[in-house]
């Protein structure tokens, strides 16, 4: 939450700002998780839904847009002030792209129902990775509402372990169209589901690190992790 200041009305602006964007990150945590259910069940109906939902992430982000917009014109906030502004604006940037990979899950969800393809494929790892990714996107909005830098920093380090799942399973995918390159058309699909998971991770990832932004004054996108850990402990 932002400190209070002389004006209660910046103090609600700041706020709303702040609100808005969790609600757009739970629309979005909602959007994934029908995604990635109806890639586990093959729900061409859920996954139209979730296709459905994209058009409200996109109102949501021209919004907080504008609002955001109005602060730094009436109110030419300085310091954390800025940076939560500006924090929104990156956050919500990311949600949305969040959402636009969720709407690519349903899309390919959709298109392997449409043409009954189907595959002898283990995607273990695609559940798994889309579960690590769903609570790390859960989980960089709580440490938003929070300004949590520590638990920010921790979120950073665990999208590692969405890589390394999306890594074993380009591996294994690999392994199966050379045994039966029947399934290379349909692989492909489950292909590009695997790293709409794993670009997920990394957005937010980067949630995360406008967490450490906000409350620290640093941009550590581009710095070892020994450093942010060090700079989210200060």
């Amino acid at each position: 939450m932002p400190d209070k200041h002389l004006s209660s009305q910046f103090d609600a602006d700041l706020n709303s700002i702040n609100a808005h964007m969790l609600e757009m990150g739970g629309l979005v945590e909602s959007q994934l998780a029908s995604a990635m259910k109806s890639f586990s069940t093959m729900d061409a109906d859920l996954a139209s839904e979730v296709m459905e939902k994209e058009k409200s992430v996109n109102a949501y982000e021209v919004a907080i847009d504008v609002e955001c917009a109005e602060i730094l014109a009436r109110r030419q906030p300085t310091a954390k002030d800025l940076r939560l502004v500006m924090g929104v604006l990156k956050a919500i940037s990311n949600l949305e792209r969040v959402g636009d990979e969720a709407d690519h899950i349903a899309a390919r969800v959709r298109k392997l129902v449409d043409v009954n393809a189907p595959y002898q494929i283990n995607v273990a790892e695609i559940r798994i990775a889309g579960q690590m990714a769903l609570g790390l996107l859960r989980r960089s909005l709580d440490a938003f509402a929070r300004m949590d830098s520590k638990a920010a920093a921790q979120i950073v380090a665990d999208d590692i372990e969405i890589d390394n799942e999306f890594r074993g399973f380009v591996r294994k995918l690999n392994s199966y169209m050379s045994e039966d390159p029947r399934i290379i058309s349909t692989a492909l699909e489950i292909l590009f589901i695997a790293k709409a998971v794993e670009r997920i991770g990394d957005h937010a990832k980067n949630i995360a690190e406008f967490v450490i932004y906000v409350d620290k004054g640093m941009d550590v996108r581009h710095i070892p992790h020994a450093k942010l850990i060090e700079e989210a402990n200060k």
